[in-house]
């Protein structure tokens, strides 16, 4: 089972987007009948294995195994990923082209945390080393100091940039996402 499935097509979104479909999408984190799905979600295994047929043929699940019960062939299904991730792409942005980049923008930001689900949606999870870091935190910043927080990250990223982009080795993406935050979240 992969750990993110990222999900570029349409139909594949459309069959995903369907609360019941989730509901057995959950169910199959384990291997399973659609018998065994339906009397957990309380449905009729014809209602369930609908739905898992739907998921096959978007690629969302596949059948690991199979057994015979009183003579009749049932299929063990199993969903493919713990994760399924929407591209954004899917969706576009409403209202047209996006703008010229500008690195203060929210629009900026949101084309990158794009590009850095795509990236690390495509990772080889199978790859027997992904040395990778995820860093988050939060920084309290009078605003009279704003733009020179902001001049001191960019300086300090740019020193990193210039000390380590060179052509040999091993290449590695940085991505730094410095925004206002919001209310918390519960």
């Amino acid at each position: 089972m992969r750990d993110v499935l990222y999900l570029e097509q349409i139909e594949q979104a459309e069959t995903l987007l369907k609360p019941q479909r989730v509901d057995v999408l959950r169910q199959l984190a384990e291997p399973r009948t659609c018998t065994e799905v339906a009397a957990r979600l309380e449905q009729t295994p014809q209602r369930v294995y609908y739905h898992v047929k739907q998921l096959a043929a978007a690629g969302l699940v596949e059948q690991v195994a199979s057994r015979k019960v009183r003579g009749i062939s049932e299929g063990i299904w199993q969903a493919v990923a713990r994760s399924y991730w929407l591209s954004p792409r899917l969706v576009g942005r409403i209202g047209g082209a996006r703008r010229v980049s500008d690195e203060l923008s929210l629009g900026h930001l949101l084309d990158l945390m794009e590009e850095v689900q795509a990236d690390v949606a495509a990772l080889d999870r199978n790859a027997p080393e992904l040395p990778s870091i995820g860093v988050s935190g939060e920084i309290r910043v009078p605003a009279e100091h704003r733009q020179e927080f902001l001049h001191d990250l960019q300086s300090t990223l740019q020193d990193l940039f210039t000390r380590y982009g060179g052509v040999e080795g091993d290449a590695f993406k940085l991505a730094v996402a410095c925004y206002p935050k919001g209310e918390d979240r519960d």
